[in-house]
């Protein structure tokens, strides 16, 4: 699995931090930037860079986004087709937005989440399989059949 990051400003210590964590788990880690700390960047950039990438190999690749609220890079990420995204609070309820949704996104608030509180909420994400019930996979083809026609 690959897991691509991206981070604006306020983010971007968070991804730095997760960086470093999920290299020393052994996962690939691919940072779509910021690479560096710029306070006047913007987080589309970096949440579309992640986003395409993550689309590119759907069944391999995660990703997660960071801002300071969490809000800006989860809409931008959901703009992209194929793309299911959440905001990430608790590593329970990113365990049932895995399982239930096959979400393969997730965007995290730097300004309200700890280092350790971020780090359970991606080791969750990252661990966590889709469940595939049939209700599951009906209520996704339902998002794709709106993408497809919106």
């Amino acid at each position: 699995m690959t897991v691509f990051l991206g981070a604006d400003h306020r983010g971007f210590p968070l991804k730095e931090y997760i960086k470093t964590y999920l290299m020393g788990k052994g996962y690939t880690v691919v940072d779509c930037g910021n690479t560096v700390l710029d306070p006047h960047d913007d987080y589309p950039d970096f949440a579309f860079a992640v986003a395409k990438a993550v689309m590119e190999h759907i069944e391999e690749n995660r990703g997660i986004v960071i801002c300071g609220n969490g809000a800006g890079v989860s809409i931008a990420v959901n703009k992209i087709n194929g793309v299911r995204a959440v905001l990430g609070v608790t590593p329970e309820q990113i365990r049932d937005a895995r399982n239930d949704d096959d979400i393969n996104i997730i965007a995290l608030a730097a300004n309200y989440l700890t280092e350790t509180q971020a780090i359970g909420i991606v080791d969750s994400f990252l661990t966590t399989p889709f469940g595939a019930k049939e209700r599951y996979i009906r209520r996704i083809e339902k998002i794709t059949t709106q993408e497809a026609t919106s």
